[in-house]
């Protein structure tokens, strides 16, 4: 333990992989990176940077003296020129040259794109996997038949497979958002301190050609194809939202799907994974409590208020630019992607080894599919010659009190026993058997999940990439 608050996404949550992403090691890295790209478009372009002073950058990319950084920090209250300083000391011949033209938004903005750009990749992936365990969970499944329930009262019958194929419709369409803003990525580019570029103008001499091919020499050296098209010192606040607007889709499907794994589990009809030596609770040593899904709605709640935060800082951005948006970006979003990256690794865990109870499943089934039958029991009886208002009555007295003896009394649901005794009704117990067949009741259930997955999610896992790594749960 220490004696320092550490962020429990850090300690207990999130995965190394996304830690590593934004760790202090790939943020200022990566700002050394971009001062590189810049003296070597420079020098491409003419300007007086040498190969040994980009050769001595080079060599001192990784090797960061934080200690020294921080100093320089105290003095001059100013973490990118605390880095200037700090680089130049590593890479002496070439600190007259280091970030030459540029402004603290060309490292401090193109490293975050760089960074969440890194971040939603892996976001996207976890997405893909995640998505296969639904996939094999709902294809399993996709014939077995269950309660469906609207407002928490039971319904008609669907299948599990078709209600996992719901949760897995949420991932489907929250990878659209992700690919769509993958897609839309820009670097802030090389664009001084205002947006006007008028710093590298005057190093190039007001040659348009030179500043316009050292913004693309510097997009192509960090892999992208494009910077935004106009921006002031900072790129659009509004990509924040969309980043995070992401993360929050991610959050609201995961949050459902956990939801709902809880209200089955107090059910009994499924239940997550539970671990030989785990312990439900300190008093109820029987207890077997859904604390993974609950996890996952907890930090998915804090995903979705997150995701308030660029919005409000995108609507109070001043002009061409105002510092009130650095604390608050620094926390929030390196914070969402670290509760994304946990509630994946979470959901991925459950699905691996998703408990169905099917006899707790047919149990309920039985319980209430008599009620549900009622109106198939007016029918066959009318085919029989009885009349459709007397049976609708007499059936109506007999569920009510069916329900009596459930609701009252806890006994089982005698509704098909009352039936087939009553004369009037004119349907005997094989009649009655035949049509409780819970198979008839669920529609297309089955065909649905098949057609879904084949059309919509199967197409998506092609892209799967199977290498990457899900670590376990740290609690």
């Amino acid at each position: 333990m220490t004696e320092q608050y550490v962020s429990p996404l850090s300690e207990r949550y999130a995965s190394k992989e996304m830690l590593r992403i934004f760790s202090a090691d790939n943020k200022f890295s990566t700002w050394r990176k971009l001062w590189v790209a810049l003296a070597v478009a420079q020098k491409e372009l003419g300007l007086p940077v040498t190969e040994e002073q980009i050769a001595q950058m080079k060599a001192h990319i990784d090797d960061i003296d934080y200690e020294k950084a921080a100093q320089y920090e105290q003095t001059f209250k100013h973490d990118v020129m605390a880095h200037v300083h700090t680089y130049g000391e590593a890479a002496p011949k070439a600190k007259a040259i280091i970030h030459l033209g540029a402004t603290s938004a060309y490292v401090g903005d193109n490293a975050d794109l760089i960074m969440y750009r890194q971040g939603l990749k892996l976001v996207y992936e976890k997405v893909l996997l995640l998505m296969e365990r639904m996939k094999d969970f709902a294809l399993q499944y996709a014939d077995l038949p269950t309660l469906g329930y609207t407002h928490f009262q039971p319904a008609q019958l669907t299948t599990v497979g078709k209600r996992a194929s719901l949760w897995l419709y949420d991932l489907v369409l929250d990878t659209e958002q992700i690919r769509f803003t993958l897609d839309s990525f820009r670097l802030l580019g090389v664009k001084g301190t205002t947006g006007t570029q008028a710093s590298f103008m005057s190093l190039f001499e007001n040659d348009e050609e030179k500043v316009l091919a050292l913004e693309k020499s510097v997009e192509k050296q960090m892999g992208f194809e494009a910077s935004f098209a106009v921006t002031g010192q900072t790129y659009p606040r509004k990509f924040d939202s969309r980043i995070l607007y992401c993360l929050s889709d991610i959050a609201q499907s995961l949050h459902k799907c956990a939801t709902d794994i809880r209200l089955l589990q107090h059910l009994k009809e499924i239940e997550e994974p539970f671990g030989k030596k785990q312990i439900g609770s300190s008093a109820m040593a029987y207890k077997r409590n859904p604390m993974k899904c609950e996890r996952i709605c907890s930090l998915a709640r804090y995903i979705l208020t997150s995701a308030m935060n660029p919005q409000l800082t995108a609507s109070v951005q001043w002009f061409e630019r105002t510092l009130d948006d650095s604390a608050n970006r620094r926390i929030c979003i390196p914070e969402a992607f670290l509760a994304a990256d946990a509630i994946l690794n979470l959901a991925i865990n459950v699905f691996d080894g998703l408990v169905v109870n099917e006899k707790v499943i047919e149990s309920h089934i039985r319980q209430e599919l008599p009620f549900m039958l009622t109106e198939n029991m007016i029918m066959e009886s009318v085919k029989h010659g009885a009349d459709r208002q007397e049976v609708h009555e007499r059936i109506r007295v007999l569920s009510m009190e069916a329900a009596e003896q459930v609701k009252v009394y806890g006994k089982e649901n005698d509704l098909l026993q009352r039936i087939a005794k009553d004369d009037l009704i004119k349907l005997d117990e094989a009649q009655l058997e035949k049509m409780t067949d819970p198979s008839l009741y669920v529609g297309r259930s089955g065909n649905q999940v098949r057609e879904f997955i084949n059309q919509k999610v199967l197409p998506l896992l092609k892209k799967l990439d199977k290498t990457t790594k899900i670590e376990q749960p740290k609690v």
